[in-house]
């Protein structure tokens, strides 16, 4: 297992729904006796933060600047492809799965393939594969992927890209793939959320990049639900929080 993922897992689950809103709130119980003001403070706090993160009103708000930085494709665009290659990020493993008898990818992942193999078909163009295994499992994201784009959608993939174990390290080990090969303009699929922090990391790397956004979550009209607290909501807020965070993260470390 990778140390830096690890580390960088934890302090994300610290800072993300609903851990961020139970540290308030426990810190609160922890002063209770000598702080009872600022005590009661960080329980409502807490409280509320979590609850809010529940709706889906609140988890749309933090989504839709996200996810409207890039477009997703028109359909008409796909048969001719302005990009040489395209470039799938992973997005998780499901380790044993028993369904599967072994690992299979993530419902994030499988979002990313079946889009993926949408364009391959339509577009004639080779896929590269991006995604190691940083849980310490014995078979990368991208390998994992690779069986289910030809299981699941008969699409064969050119390039598996299996050591990375973040974004920024997807980009730069699938440069150091095809740039050798002359291959500089590509296009990017991953969620509709995280592709503004993905091409950023692409480009950095040297890259040319189309984005190829999946999976939006902030599209569709409002609902009474999403004014109810739900688990579905609390995830969405939690993906948005993430690349928030994440793009504060690389500002930082420019």
């Amino acid at each position: 297992m990778s140390y830096t993922w690890l580390v960088n897992n934890l302090a994300a689950a610290a800072l993300l729904p609903p851990l961020n809103g139970l540290l308030l709130a426990g810190l609160g119980i922890l002063l209770w006796r000598n702080r009872p003001r600022m005590a009661r403070f960080l329980v409502v706090s807490g409280f509320l933060l979590v609850t809010a993160l529940s709706l889906g009103v609140v988890a749309r708000a933090l989504l839709a600047p996200l996810e409207a930085r890039y477009p997703a494709l028109p359909m008409a665009a796909i048969d001719k492809l302005d990009a040489d290659v395209i470039v799938v990020l992973g997005a998780g493993v499901n380790r044993g799965a028993p369904e599967f008898a072994g690992d299979e990818i993530s419902g994030s992942a499988l979002e990313r393939a079946r889009y993926a193999a949408l364009l391959a078909r339509k577009s004639k163009k080779p896929l590269l594969l991006t995604g190691g295994a940083p849980d310490g499992g014995e078979r990368s994201e991208a390998e994992v992927m690779r069986n289910s784009m030809a299981r699941d959608f008969g699409v064969a993939v050119r390039w598996v890209e299996s050591a990375s174990d973040n974004t920024q390290e997807n980009a730069t080990r699938s440069a150091e793939t095809l740039l050798p090969a002359g291959i500089k303009r590509i296009a990017l699929v991953t969620h509709a959320s995280h592709m503004p922090r993905a091409v950023a990391a692409f480009e950095a790397a040297g890259m040319s990049v189309l984005p190829a956004p999946t999976g939006y979550l902030s599209v569709g009209p409002l609902t009474p639900l999403d004014f109810v607290p739900r688990a579905g909501s609390l995830h969405a807020s939690s993906r948005a929080l993430h690349e928030w965070i994440g793009q504060l993260w690389y500002r930082l470390r420019r």
